[in-house]
């Protein structure tokens, strides 16, 4: 199917994704749904300490190509790319996306999604391993950078920090304790 044929479908598809051209469709764990609330948690928390960040949101139809639309678990756009409240969907990909393992889905993540995430410009992916606990940071040393050029893997004892979002910083051993 296309991503036209995938916005035309009836109705919402709760963690419904077009990758590759295929419907793929999942229910996030306990543990998954955690994370990403954590995540959120820390983030909203930092930005009302600092006004002006920009915004952080979950699963909103992402898409990237006429085969790929994804629904990042996690997304961040500076304050000057908001969504208006009514939209559904980006029109361009946002520069921070978070992908949280599932088990039926992580053979995308980091494959098919993280190249895709790629060649559509986003400046920076996370990509949360919980059977591992480790965070896979893919971003680009600079807005000119033409692919991920800065690859990163983070275990519990260490600080995820990111170039994008001034001053926050994640204490990975408290996310993996979720």
């Amino acid at each position: 199917m296309t991503a036209s044929e995938f916005f035309a479908l009836p109705g919402e598809l709760p963690h419904a994704q077009l990758i590759n051209g295929e419907l793929i469709v999942n229910s996030p764990a306990a543990r998954h749904q955690r994370i990403i609330l954590w995540l959120s948690y820390l983030f909203f928390k930092h930005a009302e300490d600092h006004p002006g960040l920009g915004e952080m949101g979950m699963e909103i139809d992402t898409p990237l190509n006429d085969l790929n639309v994804y629904k990042p678990d996690l997304w961040w756009v500076p304050e000057a790319q908001r969504l208006a409240s009514d939209d559904n969907r980006f029109s361009t990909p946002p520069p921070l996306v978070v992908e949280v393992r599932s088990p039926s889905t992580w053979r995308y993540d980091v494959g098919t999604k993280l190249r895709t995430y790629d060649e559509g410009g986003v400046s920076e992916v996370w990509l949360v391993d919980t059977a591992a606990d480790v965070v896979l940071v893919y971003r680009r040393s600079s807005p000119n950078a033409e692919h991920f050029d800065v690859e990163l893997e983070l275990t519990a004892s260490d600080v995820l920090d990111t170039p994008l979002i001034p001053g926050w910083e994640i204490d990975l051993a408290g996310v993996f304790a979720r």
